[in-house]
């Protein structure tokens, strides 16, 4: 079950992403931020989720 709940959380910040990059995408410097900053997200939320285990 723990599982699921990774994988539900995962796909709705990549869906919240391409939302925040297609508002943002008048300029190219934004969204390659919003990216980076997206990426920065994720990558805490999975160090989190390995250090509970």
């Amino acid at each position: 079950m723990e599982n699921i709940t990774y994988y539900i959380v995962i796909l709705l910040l990549i869906i919240i992403g391409f939302v925040i990059v297609k508002r943002v995408a008048s300029c190219l410097i934004k969204s390659i931020i919003t990216i980076l900053f997206i990426v920065a997200f994720v990558a805490l939320y999975y160090y989190f989720f390995m250090s509970a285990k």
